[in-house]
């Protein structure tokens, strides 16, 4: 016999109360159906739109070269791995994938993951453990603060490039073993992080620098080799974490450094060992996409010359434009209410750029991220600003 299911019961109605409260600070976060893509050219919920929202920066998710690799990875290895790495999912294209991905970055060994937030909630775990510490820039993506919480280390968070606090947060900590965390691209304002300055904290205080590269690979450093390339750093110490699903228009992610390191990494992280292998399809797909990046150079430069237009366009603006020589061009507008209807009047003219509420960004900062790609044109940023202008 079945027992009627009491509707009135907290448990029951928990959910729909808490809810209730987002609405009423204008956080609920609504999906959209996408149905077609043509560059930044979208079908969205039916309706023509172009798109400032994609971090597909120099616009390869839909290369043909990347997409023709798939295609034939697809008819000779299938469409899944079946299988994890440390089982039979590690086929010849995801080996021969790491040893590219090590020689682009220039380090010895790289290790690649099925997405970003896998590998860095797997890398923190690997890397540091009770009793050891780790020192985060307050404004670190989500996968870092995660990672961070399920290593059980100690916790230290600087205020954002801080390099003061952290110094004497690194002088007042006994633990064996010391990492700082911080993205080098910041997702939500797009600075770019002091890495030379931290770089050089972690050789007087014996730490090793773990830096999440999603928004800089592809985009910043010669050929597109990251921001590490970008401000020339080299160091045994340095951790490199990029993901693949941003420039590289692909999916996955990696990470890079000193052989030992990288074996440790491949030897503990959870969400390596115990995920089932990506395809070998996307794999095919991010070696092609590799080539691209390195080949066509264009891209970066056009992609520079529309950021320049951007900042000049939005200089009279009444809203703040925090300094940002990247892909992500931030305007501050202040309260979520704000935000939502500057991205809604946005929307009536077919022009798709997100509002970014807390907790992705802190109270009183939610904001328009703008996003700018190769494959952009100048009259499409015009066409953004006036609109903008308008709103």
């Amino acid at each position: 016999m079945t027992t009627p299911t009491d509707t009135s019961t907290p448990a029951l109605t928990d959910f729909e109360s808490r809810l209730a409260e987002l609405d009423a600070k204008h956080l609920v976060r609504t999906r959209r159906v996408v149905e077609a893509k043509d560059g930044p050219r979208l079908q969205v919920d039916g309706q023509a739109m172009l798109s400032f929202c994609s971090n597909d920066y120099l616009g390869l998710a839909q290369h043909p070269a990347l997409i023709r690799a798939a295609q034939e990875a697809a008819a000779q290895f299938g469409v899944g791995a079946s299988s994890s790495a440390m089982l039979s999912g590690h086929e010849a294209p995801h080996d021969a994938l790491e040893h590219e991905l090590a020689a682009f970055v220039g380090l010895p060994r790289a290790l690649y993951f099925g997405s970003g937030y896998l590998a860095n909630v797997g890398l923190l775990p690997a890397l540091v453990g009770r009793g050891d510490a780790v020192f985060s820039d307050a404004l670190n993506h989500a996968c870092l603060i995660d990672g961070v919480r399920l290593s059980r280390a100690e916790s230290r968070i600087y205020p954002h490039n801080d390099l003061d606090t952290l110094a004497h947060q690194l002088a007042a900590s006994n633990a064996p073993r010391k990492l700082i965390v911080t993205d080098a691209v910041f997702s939500m304002d797009g600075d770019i992080a002091l890495l030379p300055e931290l770089l050089a904290l972690c050789e007087r205080f014996d730490a090793n620098l773990l830096i999440d590269d999603a928004h800089g690979f592809g985009v910043l450093g010669p050929d597109g080799r990251g921001t590490a390339a970008h401000l020339g750093l080299r160091s045994p110490r340095l951790i490199y974490m990029a993901t693949l699903g941003k420039a590289a228009g692909c999916a996955g992610a990696f990470v890079a450094g000193e052989a030992p390191t990288i074996e440790w990494i491949l030897q503990r992280a959870r969400t390596y060992i115990f995920a089932t292998s990506t395809p070998a399809m996307v794999v095919q797909a991010v070696r092609a996409s590799l080539q691209v990046i390195a080949a066509e150079s264009w891209r970066r430069e056009h992609l520079t010359r529309l950021i320049a237009r951007l900042r000049a366009g939005t200089a009279v603006l009444r809203w703040e434009h925090p300094a940002s020589s990247t892909a992500i061009q931030p305007l501050i507008i202040g309260g979520n209410q704000q935000a939502l209807d500057v991205m809604a009047a946005l929307r009536t003219q077919g022009l798709w750029v997100p509002a970014i509420r807390p907790p992705t960004v802190p109270a009183g900062t939610a904001r328009l991220r703008i996003s700018l790609s190769a494959v952009h044109t100048e009259a499409e940023v015009d066409r953004l600003l006036a609109a903008l202008r308008q709103s």
